[in-house]
């Protein structure tokens, strides 16, 4: 280790080494052409060689960041990510090597979610792809007949190609910022019971809807994009719900909070507590929710995005018994 390495100044370590390197120098010279009668060129030489001696050993490891990043900046440009660098001080060279090790951190993690957001949207264009080819070479080859039956398996399929793309596009959009927001007062209890009449016209008729929600209350943000994160969390409720079953839709302001909060409660099988941070990750799906194949797991990273972009939030709640509880806070009209 560098007698330096401890210092937090990179100026006042370079100031050191100067001084240090002109006293050697001067002494050698001085010593060199007094006590053994040197030329003063010889001994001023001999005093360089010496200061330079001294100033690679007090200066080791002050740069050596700087080449080993150098080094993984090479790396990472034929596509090797993850690597680190070794942080040897506390100055500013450091304190850019610990900066830099972030940011290739940062890159391996954007690098594995680029393959992961690859491989599962190959995986969910996949499977309907799959099933349309099955029933269209059965009916090409004469095995079926294009009766009813058959084009709605190809129409339910050909459904689901459009909700992943749209699904894709709006997630797209909303990282790359590129969605603006029509941001005004709108009343919640209005949200929620156009949600509920758009998700009775698919559900069974045994799952019941019921709305607890003043006329009165107001948020402030876009209501169709609220109406789309309410929307994907009434699907969801009816996706996992027992039959009959019961889906609750809540909206509430505390008193003295600038907030209103929004609920929706299923009777379910629930959320794993290990899984209650990742249901909102892209493509993620838990064992317990996605088993029939019906969902990307799109909707609720789309969700977390809107609600997050109007300074809200959302989370997942186990429910007891059984079910799913899930929180969305907006913020409130202020009066």
């Amino acid at each position: 280790m560098s007698p330096l390495q401890r210092l937090s100044s990179l100026k006042l370590k370079l100031g050191i080494v100067i001084v240090i390197a002109v006293w050697i120098t001067a002494v050698a010279t001085l010593v060199g052409v007094r006590r053994f009668g040197l030329p003063s060129l010889v001994g001023a030489g001999a005093g360089i060689v010496i200061a330079l001696a001294c100033v690679q050993l007090l200066a080791r490891g002050t740069t050596r960041p700087l080449r080993e990043m150098a080094a993984v900046a090479t790396a990472m440009a034929r596509g090797e990510h993850g690597r680190q660098v070794e942080v040897t001080s506390s100055d500013e060279v450091g304190e850019l090597a610990r900066a830099f090790n972030r940011m290739t951190a940062e890159l391996a993690e954007t690098d594995r979610l680029r393959r992961d957001l690859v491989a599962n949207v190959s995986h969910e264009l996949r499977t309907p792809l799959g099933a349309l080819q099955a029933v269209l070479e059965n009916v090409v080859d004469g095995v079926s007949e294009p009766d009813r039956e058959t084009l709605r398996v190809m129409l339910e399929q050909t459904r689901r190609l459009g909700r992943l793309v749209s699904q894709l596009l709006d997630l797209s959009r909303l990282e790359a910022g590129d969605q603006p927001f029509d941001i005004r007062p709108f009343a919640v209890r209005d949200v929620l019971e156009s949600a509920a009449r758009e998700a009775r016209l698919h559900a069974p008729e045994d799952v019941v809807f019921s709305i607890d929600a003043p006329a009165a209350l107001r948020a402030a943000g876009d209501s169709e994009r609220i109406h789309q994160v309410v929307m994907n969390l009434v699907e969801n409720a009816v996706r996992y719900s027992p039959r009959p079953g019961h889906i609750e839709l809540r909206a509430s302001q505390p008193k003295s909070d600038h907030a209103v909060t929004i609920e929706v409660d299923d009777e379910g099988p629930g959320i794993a507590a290990d899984e209650l941070h990742r249901v909102f990750e892209r493509f993620y799906r838990g064992d317990g929710r996605g088993a029939d194949g019906g969902g990307a797991g799109l909707g609720l990273a789309i969700a977390r995005w809107i609600v997050e972009l109007h300074g809200g939030t959302i989370r997942a709640e186990r429910r007891d018994p059984h079910g799913s509880h899930m929180v969305v806070t907006l913020p409130a009209v202020r009066s």
